[in-house]
């Protein structure tokens, strides 16, 4: 006979709670969002469907409301450092919709500031890669109509958070790269929502010594489709190229996609940015800040492969103070540089002028 047995998880209940919501509010389900002193049932507009919103909002009995973040609320030309909540009362799924993302709407003429609950609903958003626009409806403890709903501490993100640095090897095999010669990939599985993460070793780096690094961003446009809307896949090839003529170095290639806010978003700043909106202001329109990326795993990764001292490739400073934050030691800092282009020229002048990349493009005329 099978004894009874305790299993005991790795995950905190915090981490598991945080997961499990991120799960639920991309498949369109509420999440109950709770403090000492009040619960809110939050929705993510990005993921529902208009009779699902209909349905919310008759469930909140039309008293629900629309968290806009500060970037998007600027755009509308509200000022409020912590965004704005505007009521939804009699307001349909489309208008709803357009006040969140659309271009040339007119800004709302009633909010208010949103609670400070709010902050911890646009954090899920932030992990569920989805845009901050939040729903949401305050509601009684144990109040039924949510009852098959997950409910979530708000402070259990900022409680769950340690889990982004902690990962584990589970496969590195050797590769053949064109141009570079067999690499090493390692393949890392981690992080708050378990998302495997990948270095390529180019050939015998010495850990006593500082080691070569490129942090690059997933860019699957630019990586794979050779986009020219960005250098992404330039810097792809000349980072991994900088690394073999430095006797062997380390590239970590995070699943980051448009700055951390995910492919969707990355496609709708796209569009805008077709109608002449610097990279910017369009993520700006999404509700978005200048960069949402992160670099606990990048932090986390670099310990497992024993390397504390770093030649840094980059041209992005946030990077250099990120390891420096985490422990690793930037010991010197390289630039990485791309094909300027017509179509990237006005994005690199804005990573240069409005993100202090440092980049001179009035000097640089290809790949180095």
């Amino acid at each position: 006979m099978l004894k009874s047995a305790h299993f005991t998880f790795q995950h905190s209940t915090a981490q598991m709670d945080v997961e499990r919501a991120v799960a639920d509010l991309r498949f369109g389900r509420p999440v109950v969002l709770k403090d000492q002193k009040r619960q809110l049932a939050v929705l993510a507009l990005d993921c529902v469907t208009p009779a699902i919103y209909e349905l919310f909002a008759q469930v909140a009995a039309d008293q629900h409301r629309l968290f806009l973040s500060a970037p998007r609320a600027a755009r509308l030309g509200v000022t409020s450092g912590a965004g704005i909540a505007v009521p939804l009362s009699g307001v349909g799924f489309e208008d709803a919709s357009r006040l969140s993302y659309a271009l040339d709407v007119e800004p709302p003429q009633e909010w208010c500031q949103p609670d400070q609950i709010m902050a911890s609903a646009a954090e899920l958003a932030r992990n569920a890669l989805l845009l901050p626009a939040m729903i949401y409806a305050e509601i009684e403890p144990d109040e039924p109509r949510f009852g098959a709903c997950l409910r979530l501490d708000a402070d259990a993100l900022g409680q769950a958070s340690e889990a982004r640095q902690i990962f584990e090897i589970i496969a590195r095999t050797q590769v053949p790269l064109k141009e570079i010669g067999d690499a090493e990939f390692v393949v890392f599985r981690g992080g708050l929502a378990q998302r495997d993460q990948i270095a390529i070793v180019v050939g015998k780096p010495d850990t006593n010594s500082p080691v070569p690094v490129r942090i690059h961003s997933s860019c699957i446009t630019g990586d794979l489709f050779g986009s020219l809307k960005c250098d992404c896949g330039d810097q792809l090839c000349n980072g991994l190229a900088h690394l073999k003529e430095a006797g062997g170095g380390v590239l970590l290639y995070l699943d980051q996609e448009g700055r951390g806010t995910g492919i969707g978003s990355k496609m709708r700043a796209y569009g805008y940015q077709h109608l002449g909106i610097d990279t910017i202001d369009a993520d700006a329109e999404l509700g978005f800040e200048a960069d949402h990326r992160r670099y606990e795993a990048a932090v986390a990764m670099l310990g497992l492969l024993s390397i504390s001292r770093t030649v840094l490739f980059t041209n992005n400073p946030t990077k250099i103070s990120a390891l420096r934050a985490g422990g690793i030691h930037v010991e010197e800092r390289k630039p990485v540089f791309g094909d300027i282009t017509a179509e990237n020229m006005n994005y690199l002048r804005t990573k240069m002028l409005r993100a202090d990349h440092m980049l001179d493009i009035e000097t640089l005329t290809g790949p180095c």
